[in-house]
């Protein structure tokens, strides 16, 4: 089993738990984040009249509900909303959620989309479980239209971590996989958050296979103790 297919196998583990343990660890904060990603996305938009969102490693939702209700905010009419995931669990679980949402069970090295089709393409959480990011990243590139935005939401690497960040290492490290473990009752599942956070890319170097990739970055900022960052970029 390759390691992308064990983190693939991982998440259909955790999948009937994932949500309340997502709610529990982030304490709810993730809501904050999500909303502000969207808003800042419609904002940065060019026109209200959206053909297509994709929300790759869309696990089981969430983003795409915050596509769909923060689009009526921003006055903006989307024509579809698609997740893509590799996980069949996590996409179970989306689909008894979001019943009018499409989902596509497939890699974000390879999304089922033609070139040049959607005005957005958001990641949360998951480009971390991409191991052949700059792959990826191209094949965003590949989908997006020419302007269109790439949203990403991501535990990124401290590398020079402030007292709050010493405090958010500790959390994860220590708080996380216990708590995770016990709801899930996959302990290896949630200590492999933490860890896979310390060996992922810090801002700058996520800015750096962006800009590889053919992309301009317009947003990047870190919140709630620098636990999340988002990164917003056009396509060159």
């Amino acid at each position: 089993m390759t390691k992308q297919e064990k983190i693939v196998s991982m998440f259909n583990d955790i999948a009937p738990t994932y949500d309340t343990a997502n709610r529990v660890l982030s304490m709810g904060i993730d809501t904050f984040w999500r909303r502000k990603a969207c808003d800042l996305a419609y904002g940065y938009c060019p026109s209200k009249r959206l053909d297509s969102i994709v929300d790759v490693a869309c696990g089981t939702g969430d983003m795409m509900g915050y596509w769909q209700r923060r689009a009526q905010k921003a006055g903006a009419h989307v024509g579809e909303i698609v997740g893509v995931d590799p996980s069949e669990g996590m996409v179970g679980v989306g689909r008894e959620k979001f019943p009018d949402l499409a989902f596509t069970i497939a890699p974000a090295t390879a999304i089922p989309r033609n070139d040049a089709s959607a005005d957005i393409i958001s990641i949360s959480y998951g480009i971390r479980n991409v191991v052949e990011r700059e792959k990826a990243l191209d094949e965003f590139n590949r989908v997006l239209k020419p302007g269109g935005l790439v949203v990403i939401l991501e535990f990124m690497k401290n590398e020079n971590p402030s007292v709050l960040g010493r405090i958010r290492d500790w959390y994860m490290n220590n708080v996380l996989p216990r708590v995770g473990g016990l709801i899930s009752k996959n302990y290896e599942a949630y200590r492999y958050l933490p860890d896979s956070i310390e060996g992922f890319l810090t801002v700058g170097k996520m800015t750096q296979e962006l800009d590889a990739a053919g992309f301009e970055m317009l947003y990047a900022k870190s919140f709630s103790m620098d636990i999340s960052t988002l990164l917003i970029a056009r396509k060159k």
